[in-house]
């Protein structure tokens, strides 16, 4: 049996780069500024869990798998070093496991990225109302057919590269669904259930609308993970279609 332990992450405006100016700007437009800073000291607190419980297993000889990480080895090592440098809390934390002997694993294509990358820089820095229409429907058409894509890579590296009694970790993004397509040798376990933080993110937008539920999907978010961290006990997942 293999294992493969699921983060789904949250990401900070230090994991945007280029993006996070518009979308920071966005998200206050979108849901006020009071409402925005509360989404940001929740998602920093979200990280200390997720860090705290790291900090307490041994990760040595563990793979590491990052979405958009298109490269593993010294380049590989290069890109979670600047990453971490620019204050992603992500990025941060996969740096330390790999000081503590974890193995990182090229777990994106190249080309995938970039693409999903550059359509929302298109997106972004449009300038008036009929460009950012434009880039926003070519983005939109071709949004769930690249996740579609991205998923399958991800799920191919992971059985490639992962051997038998091996442990991987996988910090991926909650929009993200790999595990439907993970042959059933390989157990996963969530530290957070990614369907409670995906919900979160969705209602991000509507928080007048939904503010009950949405507090309530926070108070998740912050707490500690039960158990041995791994929400909803470790389960085996069968490949679908």
């Amino acid at each position: 049996m293999r294992t493969l332990i699921y983060v789904p992450v949250i990401h900070t405006s230090a994991d945007l780069g280029s993006l996070a100016k518009d979308v920071t700007k966005r998200g206050i437009a979108d849901i006020g500024e009071d409402v925005w800073e509360k989404h940001k000291a929740a998602v920093e607190k979200f990280w200390d869990v997720i860090s705290d419980y790291f900090g307490s297993i041994d990760v040595s000889g563990k793979k590491i798998y990052q979405d958009g990480m298109v490269a593993d080895g010294e380049v590989g090592q290069r890109i979670v070093e600047e990453g971490a440098k620019s204050g992603s809390r992500n990025y941060e934390l996969v740096a330390r496991l790999l000081k503590k002997g974890a193995i990182l694993v090229k777990t994106e294509d190249f080309k995938l990225v970039k693409e999903e990358l550059d359509r929302l820089v298109a997106l972004t820095r449009s300038q008036s109302i009929a460009h950012k229409l434009i880039a926003f429907i070519k983005y939109k058409l071709v949004k769930d057919r690249l996740l579609d894509k991205r998923d399958k890579f991800i799920a191919k590296r992971i059985d490639e590269s992962l051997r038998q009694d091996e442990t991987g970790i996988i910090f991926i993004g909650a929009y993200h669904n790999i595990k439907k397509r993970l042959p059933v040798s390989i157990r996963v376990g969530e530290i957070k259930d990614a369907r409670i933080v995906k919900e979160y993110q969705m209602l991000l937008p509507f928080y007048k609308k939904h503010k009950e539920r949405f507090e309530e999907l926070s108070r998740y978010l912050i707490s500690k993970p039960e158990g041995n961290g791994l929400a909803s006990g470790s389960q085996s997942h069968k490949v679908e279609g």
